[in-house]
């Protein structure tokens, strides 16, 4: 299981939300590029980006700072937030991007993103944006008209690197993980499953240890991060060893 911290990126500057509110904001960096370089530099494997002003419509805020964090870091990154059209992620991959998140055009254009997927194998994540068992669109603003499990259907035999869960209700919040909804989504896909929103400390970290799921690939850091709360060589330590 690897660990990703996060960059969410709001007029180029790294931020944090609270349940995805764009009104409740904290800024911890005013240089994303350096701060991709400290998560590369501590040994971090992945880095998941997040273009919060692309999730809220506002397209190309972000842009050339994504493509600075790309062209400076040789790690792979997962890029979320208002990739909205095959365009986006033609654009995206064509950039060095590793990975994409589609959330939003994951349920309206399920045909496309079916075909994107077996254009671009092991490319793209689908994002489970869960709000009181809801899924949630459009920068968390909106419902969508699919269920968590026909969602999983819809992809589950799809070329999809996997899916990407993320409990809103605990975005930024600390409050720690939701290890039965993990583990129920594990039962529910073959596919590889990144898990983010509400991770607060160690014992999280040693709770999905405990899961013993080959599918369970990642977890993602943001507030936990950045409030201290998380360092990055102690959580690498837990996930690496088999204690």
């Amino acid at each position: 299981m690897i660990f990703i911290p996060a960059i969410d990126l709001k007029d180029n500057k790294c931020v944090r939300l609270k349940k995805g509110k764009e009104e409740d904001i904290t800024v911890f960096n005013d240089d994303p590029v350096e701060q991709a370089k400290i998560f590369e530099k501590s040994g971090c494997e992945r880095i998941h980006i997040v273009d919060l002003d692309g999730a809220f419509g506002r397209d190309c805020i972000n842009t050339k700072t994504i493509i600075e964090i790309r062209k400076k870091i040789s790690i792979p990154i997962e890029l979320g937030g208002g990739i909205r059209s095959e365009k986006n992620i033609d654009f995206w991959l064509g950039e060095g991007i590793n990975f994409l998140v589609i959330g939003s055009l994951a349920i309206k254009e399920r045909d496309l993103i079916l075909n994107i997927s077996k254009k671009y194998k092991d490319k793209i994540y689908i994002s489970l944006d869960v709000l009181s068992d809801e899924v949630m669109i459009k920068g968390w603003v909106e419902k969508s008209k699919l269920k968590i499990d026909q969602i999983l259907d819809l992809y589950n035999n799809s070329e999809i690197k996997g899916f990407i869960l993320t409990d809103i209700s605990r975005d930024g919040m600390l409050q720690g993980l939701d290890i039965r909804l993990i583990k129920k989504l594990l039962s529910k896909t073959k596919k590889k499953l990144i898990v983010g929103g509400g991770l607060s400390d160690y014992n999280d970290l040693h709770s999905l240890k405990k899961i013993k799921n080959l599918n369970l690939e990642g977890v993602i850091a943001g507030k936990s991060f950045y409030t201290g709360n998380i360092k990055i060589n102690r959580a690498l330590n837990i996930l690496k060893t088999n204690a």
